[in-house]
């Protein structure tokens, strides 16, 4: 437990950075520019999850997972072959999906149905994080890297470096300039992309062992291949998640300009508040993959136990902190001066009822982070892309009978409801995972 506490704890504080100067992106905004344009960086949120999450952070990591694997079996030529593979996957992937999204960005916000008035906030946020696309990928690829070798600190310096420099340039860009949404996603490429040169120049001065030979640089198809069947499920895996998302997302913007806004901000700060627990999910995909690839496969569901009853205790935190101060934080998205008094009373009750009871739900995320991860670095990506379609097929359901139905109260059931889904399939995966891979040692 404590192993994994600690290498886990720059990854939360990452996370935790991240998801920090995101808010700082919002709170700058929806103070500055408005409640519309709030409403529309939040309208792309979905969006956001499919290709951003499920490109940069998704099939980064599971690309860790195979140099997490040879760094275990001490395969340093293998490792680092399978890194330099990863590298010419990372710019065809960009490269390719950087041009579709960028070309369809409008047609994809059409589709969401977006609503008119937020149109232009959404588009000119989502179109200059698209073509960032290489700049996150770059980041997310070069700290996968450190993380595989075992170094979570590293990546978590730099990130604080792109945090500080992001929130001054929201600063300068959008309160200075006046640039509106626009700043907000220039500020976020800079940085990203910033804090993956600093990434990269450290790789090369302090791990010597990853300095390829010319022949180890070459593309191999077979370790494309076999980097690609850890990959893509793992990638596919929150896009597929990112559909019902979609789906939610075309519902939730029909019930008007509050509640988008009201779930934006709670969002944004549920997602804050569970940092711990995705740092805890994170950090097990490069303990399992090291412990599979020496061959100790018991240490595995010792570290998964740890990591679960660590969840758990910080699930309730969570619960605890929202009650107390949950309608405070939903609070600080808004400029009052520009909304009515209905309208601020509005947006904090849907805002804090959103937020209250998807953090009741938190004990779920805690289990399906903590399973998901580990069966990820035990090797079985597929069983993880398969929770994330009970995922998906669960935020449809929520998004296409249950707001209709109930309105606003349905979607606050949205991320409860795929966590229970999820959680079904991937306990007895876990299981059955193990059992393979211990009757093949």
């Amino acid at each position: 437990m404590k192993l994994i506490i600690l290498f886990a704890l720059p990854m939360l504080l990452g996370l935790f950075l991240q998801q920090f100067y995101s808010l700082v992106d919002s709170m700058i905004v929806g103070n500055y520019v408005g409640e519309k344009a709030l409403a529309g960086v939040g309208s792309t949120g979905a969006i956001n999850f499919i290709v951003l999450v499920g490109l940069c952070i998704g099939v980064c990591n599971g690309f860790s997972v195979i140099l997490a694997q040879r760094y275990g079996a001490k395969d340093l030529e293998g490792l680092r072959r399978a890194l330099a593979n990863s590298i010419w996957l990372c710019m065809i992937l960009g490269g390719t999906v950087t041009v579709l999204v960028s070309v369809f960005c409008k047609p994809i916000l059409k589709l969401m149905r977006t609503p008119d008035n937020i149109f232009e906030y959404a588009h000119a946020y989502l179109w200059i994080i698209f073509i960032g696309i290489p700049f996150m990928l770059l980041y997310n690829q070069a700290a996968g890297v450190l993380r595989a070798l075992g170094d979570s600190r590293s990546p978590l310096i730099f990130l604080i470096i792109s945090a500080f420099l992001n929130i001054g340039l929201d600063l300068l860009l959008i309160v200075k300039f006046g640039m509106g949404t626009e700043g907000a996603a220039i500020a976020t490429v800079f940085s990203q992309g910033f804090s993956g040169v600093l990434c990269i120049v450290y790789i090369k001065k302090k791990f010597p062992i990853l300095k390829m030979k010319r022949d180890e640089m070459r593309p191999d198809k077979v370790i494309m291949k076999n980097l690609l069947s850890v990959g893509l499920p793992m990638g596919l895996q929150y896009s597929i998640t990112g559909i019902g998302s979609v789906i939610l997302q075309a519902s939730v913007n029909g019930l008007g300009d509050s509640a988008i806004a009201a779930i934006t901000a709670a969002q944004k700060v549920q997602i804050l508040l569970a940092c711990p627990l995705d740092g805890l999910g994170q950090a097990m995909a490069p303990f399992a993959g090291q412990n599979v690839g020496a061959k100790k496969i018991d240490r595995v569901g010792q570290g998964l136990k740890s990591a679960v009853i660590c969840g758990m205790a910080v699930s309730l935190m969570i619960v605890c902190i929202c009650a107390v101060i949950g309608r405070t934080a939903v609070s600080l998205f808004l400029d009052k001066t520009e909304l009515t008094p209905d309208q601020v009373e509005t947006i904090l009750n849907y805002g804090t009822q959103f937020l209250f009871i998807t953090a009741c739900f938190d004990p779920l995320l805690a289990l399906v982070n903590t399973v998901r991860f580990t069966i990820q670095g035990m090797g079985f990506s597929n069983f993880a892309m398969l929770a994330g379609v009970l995922e998906m097929i669960a935020r449809s359901l929520v998004g296409l009978f249950l707001i209709p139905l109930v309105g606003f109260i349905g979607a606050c059931f949205a991320g409860p409801l795929a966590w229970v889904f999820a959680d079904a399939f991937l306990i007895p995966a876990y299981f059955h995972c193990k059992k393979v891979l211990s009757s093949a040692q």
